[in-house]
Parts: structure tokens; C-alpha cells; sequence
């Protein structure tokens, strides 16, 4: 077995390992929220629901722990860091050795094989007191997922191949990418796959419920394909349709007027009616299980739960993006001065941020997914890795917002429609700016501004970036200081830096990698 698994590529190795788990005794007695095993155990509605919760969690920990945010938000010139393992994307020069490249990669792919797992044999492997809707309910969720996946992986890597059932590449496992046209065609069929299957919801206050996807959540997911396929119509469409379902409501905005921007990010508040799509992390005695957010991103130890911090800080670039009246800076990043009741420190204390707070010598902080010390429902319980349960977004209800705006607009410089400028005006007046400050027109730079004001650090804007014009993208990003407090530092990318290359490893074990993509339809 181990010379057979050693000549298999990473695609194929973790649905076989996935496979053979599925057999062992353990997995017989009770569903596993971390891997799947579908044998004869699905004999129950219950039983598949929480199968499913394996799409959400621990197969996306390897692209998320560090890898996301090194890639979208250090790429972007939206945070900085000198830690030499996250530090490529400051200059553009991110190699093909790249260990956070490459756990990225395998984790995207990881995902796409426990979708698959899903969509070729549950069916055939519930029982017959399983009911058929959860059953499809269940199927739509991985094509959800399948969908995400390779969403993120068109972005990255542009060429990759398209895999529907691990199992008809064992005997030849290398495998030749596709056509990005061909991969963006597969990711709308997906994704309408899922709007069939999935269910309806109205997201209320009983966030437990709210932690999987829905028939929403895939229509929102769509209209931003669209929006990038500059298909504005469906995009519209699509948007439209999840706006008037009244699924998702903006936290803190006219509906919930009692929340706010920064309650998105408590663990109390996860799953909230806000939230489109998150992956769902849990602090438990298994590594990989909880989100790592608050000991990368909290500016020392002091504010962590582990022994260190600050392995990511805002970039000098991102310091000037926000208006003096905007409730959303103090949520985003952290200056000198500012006041935190919520934020536990290590003496127990509440947070005043030091005048000499300098992680990576930026001389700020980053706030957004910053807990702090263990705190109640505020930070919700601490693993020992000090990893926490408070989830990370994929798509909030803002970013649709701005779709819709943007999809109105359709492509041209400016519009003053009416639907687009309510639907931005919307972000801005729960950022606190009041509807006398409205925008009575909106350029395409205003949303691009806008998105990246309310969607910093959740690792959107380098995909923006990449969907602009290259000569715009490289004109932005060379007119960035992406150096320290001190020192600045200005850097040009070029045009092959905008896809990312493939790992190492799997282009020695699948050469067909770097040759010329094919048609796959």
C-alpha cells in the first residue's frame, strides 16, 4: 500500500485516505465532524445532517490557518508581516517551494474530494428511512462546497483540473488542468446543482441553526461568479432574488439596529443573520479544529491566548483607507489610544491599546477577528493551541449588497440607480455615516474602496484586484508603501504574479501541471 500511495498525487491520496478511514470501527458508531464515511451508519435523517458538518470545518484548516491570509490580504497590501513564513506576497516573490503555497492548495483540494465523496455515493449508501430531501439537502451542500473550492482555486492558480469522482483518476493520476472558461462553467453548474437540492431559510436569532448553507446562500455565491464573469445580468438576478427572500438581514444595519459591525466577529454572534456562508470552527483537543485568527492576528501575547502574537499587522497602505467618522476602522485595525472593554488582557484587565504597540514594526494592530483573552461568549472556550471557536467568513449579506450595486452599474463608470445607490448607501450608513451623506451617484472606484473598507482581512480584495484590469491592479499595487512604520517600501508586480504557481511536490508527481490546458466540455 505504501508504494501505491506514494506514485498517487495529492488529489488522489486524500480521497483514498478519506476512503480507507471510512471502514475503520470508528467511524461505525457514531458520524465524525471531520472527515466522511459513507457506508451502511446513514440509516437515519439525523445521521447524514451531521455528516455534512465535515464540509465546514477541518479540511479547510490548512488553507485557512495561514495561507489565506498570506496569499489575499499580505498580496493585496492589505496587512504586512516580516515572518519569513508568510512574507512572500509582500514583494510578489512567493515560489513554487512554498510551504503555506502548498497547504493551501492540498486543503482547496481536500475539500473538493470529501464533495465528491458526497456527490457519487450517498445515494446509494442511506437507508430507506433517510428522507429524500435531506438526502438532496445533503448533496447540495457539497456541490456548494465542490463550487467554493475550485471558485478559490480559478482565482489562485487560473488552469487546474477538473476531478468529479476521485476515483476514475486511481489508476492514472496525472491528470491534465483545464480550460479557466471550462472551470468557471463547472463552478456555475455547481452552484446551480445546489440552488436545486438545497433548502429555503429565513435566518433568525437562533443562530444554531444558521451554520450550513442554504438555497440563499448558493444564489449569493452565484451572483458573485456572475460579477466576475461580468455576466452582469445574473449577477443582478441572482442578488435580487436573495435580497427580496429577506434570508439575510445586514447586523447592525435599519433592521437589527441593536447590533453592530464589530458584533460580527464575537464568538456568540457566530452564525448570525449577517452570515452567507462560514466556515465553522470549533476549540476542541484536536488540532486543526479552531480558528487561529486571534493569536496571528493579536498584536502580543498579551491579547492572546497563546504565547505569542502579531504574526500579521495592517500595512501602511491600509491606515489611510478610512474616513474619520467610520465606525468600521476601530473594528478593522487598531491605533494608539483605542479603548476595547471587550478585549481581556493578561491581567484580566480590559484593552487600552499602548502607544507603542509596533507588531512587525507597523505601529498598529489588527482588530477584526481579535478576541482577546478567554472571555465568555465574548471569545467562547480556548483549545491548547490556543486556537478559539469564532468562525470565519466567506460571504457576509454587505459584500451581496455590493454586488448588487455593482452589477447595476454593469460594467460602466458610474450610475445613479436608485436599487444601487440604496443598496450601497446601506454599508455606509452602518459603518455610522447618516443618510444625509448618502451618494446620490457611484463610480466603480467607490465599490472597489468600499469593499475593501468593509471586507478587509477577509481575504476579498486580491481577488478584486485580480478582476480589474492588470495594468489598474499593478498601477494600485505599486503605489503602495508596503514596508513598516518606518521604512517604506514600493514594489511592481508583474502580470504572471497575479496566479500563483503550482506546488512543487505535485508538479514532480503530475508533470501534465505545466503543459497547456485542455477543453474539459
Amino acid at each position: 500500500m505504501k508504494n501505491i500511495i506514494k506514485t498517487y498525487n495529492v488529489l488522489s491520496v486524500i480521497f483514498l485516505l478519506m476512503f480507507v478511514s471510512a471502514c475503520q470501527d470508528d467511524f461505525l458508531d457514531r458520524p465524525s465532524e471531520d472527515t466522511l464515511a459513507l457506508d451502511n451508519f446513514y440509516s437515519t435523517d439525523a445521521q447524514v445532517q451531521s455528516a455534512t458538518k465535515a464540509l465546514y470545518t477541518r479540511t479547510w484548516f490548512n488553507f485557512h490557518n495561514k495561507a489565506f491570509f498570506a496569499i489575499t490580504e499580505v498580496g493585496s497590501g492589505n496587512m504586512f508581516t516580516y515572518s519569513s513564513d508568510v512574507n512572500g506576497m509582500v514583494n510578489f516573490s512567493l515560489n513554487s517551494t512554498d510551504p503555506e503555497l502548498f497547504n493551501a492548495w492540498k486543503s482547496l483540494w481536500s475539500n473538493i474530494a470529501q464533495a465528491n465523496t458526497l456527490i457519487n455515493f450517498l445515494e446509494e449508501r442511506v437507508g430507506s428511512g433517510v428522507s429524500p430531501d435531506v438526502v438532496q439537502n445533503a448533496i447540495g451542500e457539497a456541490y456548494f462546497i465542490r463550487a467554493t473550492s475550485y471558485f478559490y482555486l480559478v482565482r489562485l492558480w487560473g488552469p487546474v483540473p477538473i476531478i468529479e469522482n476521485n476515483l476514475d483518476h486511481v489508476d492514472s493520476p496525472q491528470i491534465n488542468t483545464n480550460y479557466v472558461e471550462d472551470i468557471y462553467t463547472f463552478i456555475v453548474s455547481d452552484y446551480q446543482n445546489a440552488i436545486s437540492r438545497l433548502v429555503e431559510k429565513v435566518r433568525g436569532a437562533n443562530y444554531a441553526n444558521n451554520g450550513h448553507v442554504s438555497k440563499g446562500s448558493a444564489k449569493a455565491m452565484l451572483a458573485k461568479v456572475y460579477l466576475y464573469l461580468q455576466d452582469y445580468p445574473n449577477a443582478k438576478l441572482y442578488a435580487e432574488e436573495v435580497i427580496n427572500s429577506g434570508e439575510f438581514k445586514l447586523y447592525g444595519g435599519e433592521e437589527l439596529p441593536s447590533k453592530t459591525f464589530g458584533d460580527l466577529f464575537l464568538y456568540a454572534n457566530n452564525n448570525n443573520e449577517e452570515s452567507i456562508f462560514a466556515l465553522q470552527w470549533k476549540a476542541s483537543g484536536t488540532y486543526g479544529t479552531g480558528s487561529n485568527c486571534n493569536t496571528q492576528f493579536g498584536y502580543t501575547s498579551n491579547v492572546t491566548n497563546a504565547t505569542y502574537g502579531g504574526v500579521f499587522a495592517p500595512s501602511q497602505d491600509i491606515l489611510d483607507i478610512y474616513e474619520a467618522q467610520d465606525l468600521r476602522r476601530k473594528e478593522t485595525f487598531m491605533l494608539p489610544g483605542d479603548e476595547y472593554p471587550n478585549i481581556l488582557t493578561g491581567d484580566g484587565s480590559s484593552l487600552i491599546v499602548p502607544d507603542d504597540i509596533n507588531p512587525q514594526g507597523a505601529g498598529a494592530g489588527i482588530k477584526k477577528y481579535v478576541v482577546g483573552r478567554l472571555n465568555g461568549d465574548i471569545t467562547g472556550p480556548v483549545d491548547a493551541w490556543g486556537m478559539m471557536g469564532n468562525n470565519t467568513y466567506i460571504m457576509r449579506y454587505a459584500e451581496l449588497l455590493l454586488i448588487h450595486a455593482e452589477a447595476i452599474m454593469g460594467g460602466a463608470g458610474v450610475t445613479s440607480d436608485q436599487a444601487a445607490l440604496e443598496s450601497f448607501n446601506k454599508i455606509r450608513r452602518r459603518a455610522g455615516f447618516s443618510q444625509g451623506q448618502d451618494y446620490s451617484s457611484i463610480t466603480f472606484d467607490d465599490i472597489l474602496l468600499e469593499r475593501r473598507r468593509e471586507l478587509a482581512f477577509e481575504g476579498d480584495y486580491w481577488f478584486d484586484l485580480g478582476r480589474i484590469p492588470r495594468s489598474q491592479a499593478i498601477n494600485i499595487l505599486s503605489n503602495q508603501n508596503r514596508g513598516d512604520s518606518v521604512t517604506a517600501a514600493y514594489y511592481t508586480p508583474s502580470e504572471s504574479d497575479f496566479y500563483m504557481p503550482y506546488p512543487d511536490g505535485d508538479v514532480a508527481k503530475n508533470p501534465l501541471l505545466l503543459e497547456p490546458p485542455v477543453p474539459y466540455y
